[in-house]
């Protein structure tokens, strides 16, 4: 377990301007958090790989500010691992190279640690971040939920478990059957995350480099908002290792095993991969097919309960080296089995709010149905949507799921695409997409519907 430092320049600045969005630029090695043998390290590995470079280069490549580059590059030059190989009229315009003894090192730098990209924050820094943003994350309200689900037909009583749920902050336990929108449910609940949250590139823990920044997950704001920061002067002089971006929504399926919730290692890049509830901090966690993992529910569950609990989650380094980093997300589980199956007593109880997600009502389907031919362009026919609830799916018993309006009408938009012909909702049509959406067979009683189609 890492020993809690005292703090930091870097993080007394971040105490000192607690609505800052970003950090403020550190004007010195010493206001980076950093030491200065691992800034010459990246400085070196990166005009090894680049060549000769421009200062300002340099700083786009390692996301360290002027200021701080220039000192250690003096003493670069000073110790001989660096040189300037050309000076313009402007202050900018330097550009520096490794000497021959400097090549030699950042060789030897490189076969240690490939890793070569933007300088890491502390991971004091970062615990302070992370905590400063959770205590001042906006709660939904009432209204933003109904209109962000205005379209999604749940129930009121549903409605009111969410709000209260996302609110709270505690966890949530989505079921039902397969098909009802319990996964696309859940991804909505990243909507109503509001405000941006401060990332960093990466962490330094010891010697170690731990990648967190991820564009799949961490995304940029708004084009909007990425105006109004380009015309704020704090954007220009905050800390270039930090990202501010849209609150991250993660979500696990059930390729998910015990390995991933843990650091793992990139040999080509020289650094670890953060896990993914390092990468929700701040947002919002989705384990989507709960019970479908390679690992039993309840341990999947527990061990994500407990960290949300704890508000901390414990991850290792090779050799056995263990810390501690902030767990602040709000963690949502969606499944289609019966949850007394996956989990007892004790694991259910851990489980916040427990939300049921069930079929449709008959007025709910027709009018999604209608609101999904609009979109995608395809003719209605009121005889054929009375056709589709009271032939075929009474016909076979299937219930109402929410998946259906949108699955069907887009493979009658694929036929008619085909044959060149106009997409339209008709009892031949809509036939046609309901076989092939079931394997082993017409799901209907009855066999004639390829002779219709015919």
């Amino acid at each position: 377990m890492l020993a809690l430092e005292p703090p930091s320049p870097y993080t007394q600045l971040l105490d000192a301007e607690p609505d800052a969005p970003l950090p403020p630029q550190p004007k010195s090695v010493r206001d980076t958090g950093l030491t200065q043998q691992l800034i010459v390290e990246l400085i070196a590995k990166a005009l090894y790989l680049g060549g000769k470079s421009h200062l300002p280069v340099l700083t786009t490549r390692l996301h360290l500010s002027i200021n701080v580059l220039r000192e250690v590059l003096d003493f670069m030059v000073t110790e001989h691992v660096a040189e300037v190989a050309w000076r313009g009229e402007s202050d900018l315009d330097v550009q520096y190279q490794l000497t021959g003894a400097g090549k030699q090192r950042a060789a030897a730098w490189l076969e240690r640690s490939p890793y070569a990209g933007p300088a890491p924050v502390t991971l004091e820094a970062y615990r302070a971040m992370v905590e400063r943003q959770a205590l001042h994350a906006p709660q939904p309200c009432a209204d933003e939920l109904a209109a962000e689900f205005a379209d999604d037909f749940l129930a009121p009583p549903v409605q009111r478990m969410l709000g209260a749920a996302m609110f709270a902050g505690r966890s949530v336990l989505l079921y039902g059957p397969s098909g009802s929108g319990k996964s696309m449910l859940a991804r909505r609940l990243g909507a109503l995350q509001q405000g941006l949250v401060a990332v960093p590139h990466a962490l330094v823990v010891g010697q170690d480099i731990v990648q967190v920044y991820d564009p799949a997950v961490h995304r940029a704001p708004p084009s909007h908002q990425q105006r109004q920061m380009r015309q704020t002067p704090e954007r220009r002089s905050s800390d270039p290792r930090w990202m501010l971006c849209q609150r991250p929504v993660v979500a696990l399926d059930a390729s998910l095993d015990a390995e991933m919730l843990d650091l793992q290692p990139d040999a080509a890049s020289g650094c670890y991969r953060a896990p993914p509830q390092l990468k929700a901090n701040n947002g919002l966690l989705i384990v989507d097919d709960l019970g479908r993992q390679r690992l039993p529910a309840g341990e999947l569950l527990n061990r994500f309960a407990q960290a949300q609990e704890l508000e901390r989650s414990a991850l290792s380094l090779a050799g056995g080296y263990h810390f501690q980093v902030p767990c602040r997300m709000r963690l949502v589980f969606a499944t289609s089995l019966p949850p007394s199956s996956l989990l007892d007593e004790a694991a259910l109880r851990r489980v916040g709010y427990k939300i049921p997600v069930e079929a449709l009502s008959a007025a709910n389907y027709r009018t999604l149905f209608r609101q999904q031919c609009l979109s995608m362009g395809v003719v209605y026919d009121e005889a054929g949507l009375r056709y589709l609830l009271d032939e075929l799916h009474a016909g076979c018993g299937l219930p109402l799921l929410a998946c259906y309006p949108r699955e069907i009408i887009a493979r009658v938009a694929d036929f008619a695409g085909f044959m060149g012909e106009p997409a339209r909702i008709s009892v031949a049509t809509l036939d046609q997409a309901w076989i092939s959406m079931f394997a082993g067979g017409q799901p209907r009683a009855d066999d004639d519907i390829e002779a219709r189609i015919a």
